[in-house]
């Protein structure tokens, strides 16, 4: 088990020394040990083995296209120390995973820097505005370059309309225009200069230095060509003029670099939509606490400022600050930012609430139990953002191609130059078609083919409360063709209960207090259902001795000197003579669907326990529309057989593998595996830890605790089952939306730059303009990041007009519904006589929902029923147009 946590752990995103799990230990008595005690054990082995390694985010300046990331990516990966290296040129960061005890984040940037770029370590996640920043630096630099090339074509062009004999005439000033508008134009968009020139010295070329070379290319040679004219004019030689006024190239220069400005321009704006959803969520990070209660007294601070242990007022309308447990009053919660839900959860005295929802009724006074980044809401978002920072094992292809693309682009230009020469083109023609070839490569398109459609994939699964925590994860899980099904809180809700208590030799309480007093040492499901049953019936415990628990069997102990057991149908092989009589009751009991725990006492058989625990109405819808995508189903459980069974048929599964140790199912999945299938493991905690990590894919069904978090490829939020089939659908899009840009991003190179180069002249006269080129590649960029965002719109037709199932509803015993009703009490200044009591009565009987009110002039409250529709802002303008004054109300 140990070995299958450490794989857990080290998949996990964030697993470092500051990580906490919490398992559930046991309590037994000295010198026992049950099985959520080793479990405990080997996660807190495997944490400490985990720790050897550190994971860290370091932010990125400088890149500009693929081979940029492939260059840190390769320079990072290089020193000594460093296990793993994933750099996205979306988000300009990169993750390293390293040992701390061989390299250090000093060295890791000093390989940045020495890449050629500029490195720092993040400071945390925070919200994706370097897209909208370098957006608007962009735009400037677009207007500014818009003017002087309208100016600069306008000059070309109106020489153009002059006749031969006057433009030579007039060819020095006209050039010399030229030359004095393109100056302007190459200053503002240096930016390529500069980073393609450090990228060239560095010996890693990049998109930059393709765009600043074909640039100087054009703009030396029209330079030349400017000086030569100049030269033909003060010698009067006309033919020297004509030669060379016409190979003058400073528009083509100057729109080359406008266009490529342009289409940087769109890229970035497109590239800002794509970050849409991790910015959502930090919106939703709560700004200020609830009302803080404070010797005595309220006020209010910020959310970064609440400690664990602080009383916090929260009242409708109002967003809950931090995670906590309602000590007070009831209300409903908006939790649709966590879970995608839309429907309100009911909390009341005793329950969970989570930061950053929002109270939509009632009020509530909460104790806060996490703050910071330990929140449930703070974990969601680190594990959207290292997602969508992660890379998928198809970017691989793109990071290759990438990393020698540069390299290659130059050497087919030069080539191109160099081969029309030999046929005798001319030079004119020959640099035209090297700087088409310079202009018209796009690795961009490589690189922000994989990473757009990630982003904009786990951020949508984000909204419908599905957390993918790889770029990995989401890749996988289009290819599976198996899942394997966890019974006890997964396919069932995890709340079992006793429906059925059958007396053989003992009266029914006997049974049940004999069961009681061995379970409620157990930490399994099951234990927890017996014990609910003996506080209903008020029975007390009896003193357990050498207490001891079988994983997979059953618990037993001592009880006043007697050998006691509570176990299933496998304890037959341990009692002597009760082996018949246990298959008997077995299988009448598993027959109705329910599990059999037999009480045994000194080799007699005191009753057997019939304990059911309800099927969650989403498992049969989820299991047919997994059918109906090709992916089959199999119930894995160590519960009975019959009992399997019968759950099996509620949910519509047909293969059952039952009575499975637990430390048997991570064999079942690797035999799976090994049959060619690819597997995907659902369960709901550290019981199935080996199992989800054998997995390919390992699903928690749970609402964002630790354990589902951290033993998990994906979480779902709403803890609907139907939702995986909504995450497999989600996961092929991407992957088809991933092959899509790919294809094109390959297609385009292939086609564009044959046709930039000439090969088609001969055969077909085909001959790219630079201009034209510029262009091209320009919207080659754009075109990826627009068919990746398309991801944003994804919705699954078959959740249209779902009904909803228990688990997405208000349970009936706690909805808050219009005709519930709150007794509150209302403290109210300025009330002098009975007439004002009358006027303060009159005042809120007026408000519709609101009863039985009983106004007190010595006391100076006001004591009201109110239903759910009734806010305090409703009572407390009701009270102010009267002239009266509310100082405070409560939940009585």
């Amino acid at each position: 088990m140990c070995q299958a946590l450490h794989s857990i752990l080290k998949k996990a995103p964030g697993c470092s020394k500051n990580n906490t799990l919490r398992a559930p230990v046991a309590k037994a008595t000295s010198g026992s040990k049950t099985v959520a005690d080793t479990a405990t054990e080997d996660i807190l082995y495997a944490m400490e083995y985990n720790t050897l390694m550190s994971k860290k985010r370091f932010d990125i300046t400088g890149m500009s296209c693929a081979a940029c990331a492939a260059r840190v990516e390769k320079s990072v990966s290089g020193v000594e120390g460093v296990d793993s290296c994933s750099v996205n040129l979306l988000k300009n960061n990169m993750v390293v995973e390293y040992d701390p005890g061989l390299t250090s984040d000093k060295e890791i940037i000093v390989a940045v820097v020495g890449a050629g770029y500029g490195a720092s370590v993040s400071t945390g996640v925070k919200e994706n505005n370097a897209a909208a920043e370098e957006t608007a630096k962009i735009k400037k630099r677009l207007i500014l370059s818009l003017i002087f090339d309208i100016l600069l074509m306008g000059v070309a062009m109106g020489s153009m309309a002059l006749s031969e004999e006057i433009y030579c005439r007039y060819s020095v000033p006209i050039i010399g225009a030229e030359l004095a508008l393109v100056i302007p134009i190459i200053v503002i968009n240096f930016k390529y200069f500069a980073s393609g020139s450090r990228a060239l010295l560095s010996g890693a070329p990049n998109m930059d230095t393709l765009v600043a070379t074909g640039a100087c290319a054009s703009v030396l040679y029209s330079v030349y060509a400017f000086v030569r004219v100049i030269m033909g004019t003060a010698s009067g030689d006309m033919g020297m003029i004509m030669e060379y006024s016409h190979n003058v190239y400073f528009e083509g220069a100057g729109t080359i670099l406008t266009l490529i400005t342009l289409g940087k321009f769109l890229e970035s704006r497109a590239k800002s939509k794509t970050s849409d959803a991790i910015n959502k969520l930090m919106d939703l990070r709560p700004k200020t606490a609830a009302r803080v209660e404070s010797d005595g007294s309220l006020k209010i601070i910020s959310a970064d400022d609440v400690v664990k242990g602080d009383i916090l007022q929260v009242r409708s309308g109002e967003t809950v600050p931090v995670d906590g447990i309602v000590i007070e009053g009831r209300c409903a919660v908006d939790e649709s930012a966590l879970t995608g839900e839309s429907i309100p959860s009911a909390k009341q005295e005793g329950d969970t609430v989570t930061g950053a929802t929002t109270v939509t009724s009632g009020y509530i006074k909460m104790e806060a139990t996490e703050v910071g980044e330990g929140t449930v809401f703070a974990r969601i978002i680190k594990l959207v953002d290292e997602a969508t920072s992660s890379k998928a094992p198809v970017a691989k292809i793109a990071d290759k191609v990438a990393g020698i693309f540069v390299p290659v682009v130059m050497g087919i230009a030069l080539v191109t130059l160099i081969v029309w020469l030999i046929l005798g083109a001319g030079f004119e023609f020959a640099l035209t078609c090297a700087v088409s070839v310079l202009v018209v490569s796009c690795p961009c398109a490589l690189g922000l083919a994989t990473p757009t459609a990630i982003m904009c994939g786990t951020g949508r699964g984000a909204e419908l409360g599905i957390l993918f925590k790889s770029a990995e994860a989401l890749e996988i899980l289009h290819s599976v063709d198996t899942v394997v099904w966890d019974k006890t809180g997964t396919i069932t809700y995890g709340k079992p209960k006793v429906t059925a208590v059958h007396t053989v030799n003992a009266e029914e309480t006997e049974v049940i207090k004999t069961a009681y007093s061995l379970e409620v040492l157990s930490e399994h499901p099951l234990a927890q259902a017996v014990t609910d049953k003996a506080d209903s019936m008020g029975i007390r415990l009896c003193e357990v001795k050498d207490f001891a628990q079988t994983p997979g069997v059953g618990i037993e102990g001592k009880i006043d000197g007697a050998r006691c057991y509570a176990a299933n149908s496998r304890i037959a092989s341990e009692v002597p003579g009760l082996t018949d009589e246990i298959s008997s009751w077995d299988d009448k009991v598993s027959g109705t669907g329910a599990t059999a725990v037999f009480v045994i006492r000194d080799n007699k058989l005191l009753g057997v326990i019939g304990i059911e625990d309800e099927v969650r109405p989403s498992a049969a819808p989820a299991v047919s529309r997994l059918a109906a995508s090709g992916v089959t189903g199999i119930l894995l459980t160590g519960d009975n057989r019959n009992a399997a069974k019968a759950v099996a048929a509620k949910a519509g599964i047909d293969e059952v593998i039952a009575e499975v140790f637990p430390q048997d199912k991570e064999k079942i999945i690797s035999e799976l595996k090994a049959k060619g299938h690819k597997v995907v493991m659902t369960g709901d905690g550290i019981n199935d830890a080996p199992a989800l990590a054998t997995a390919d894919i390992g699903i928690a069904i749970g609402s964002g605790t630790d354990i589902a978090m951290e033993t998990s490829d994906v979480v779902l939020m709403r803890g609907d089952l139907k939702d995986i089939p909504t995450a497999i659908k989600l996961s092929r899009a991407v992957m088809r939306n991933i092959k899509q840009n790919l294809f094109w991003a390959f297609f385009y190179n292939v086609i564009c730059i044959p046709v930039a180069a000439g090969c088609f002249y001969y055969v077909a006269g085909l001959k790219l303009n630079p201009m034209l080129a510029a262009l091209a590649m320009s919207f080659s960029s754009v075109f990826v990041v627009t068919n990746a965002l398309r991801l944003k719109r994804f919705a699954d037709k078959d959740r249209i007009g779902d009904v909803k199932g228990p688990e997405d509803q208000i349970k009936e015993d706690m909805t808050i519904k219009e005709n519930d009703t709150m007794r509150k009490e209302l403290s109210i200044e300025g009330m002098m006589c009975q007439n004002c009591v009358k006027h303060a009565t009159k005042a809120l009987e007026s408000i519709e929902g609101v009863s039985e009110v009983e106004v007190d002039l010595e006391s100076g409250t006001a004591k009201v029923t109110v239903t759910d529709a009734v806010t305090d802002d409703m009572m407390i303008s009701a009270i102010t147009e009267e002239g009266y004054k509310v100082t405070g109300i409560r939940i009585i």
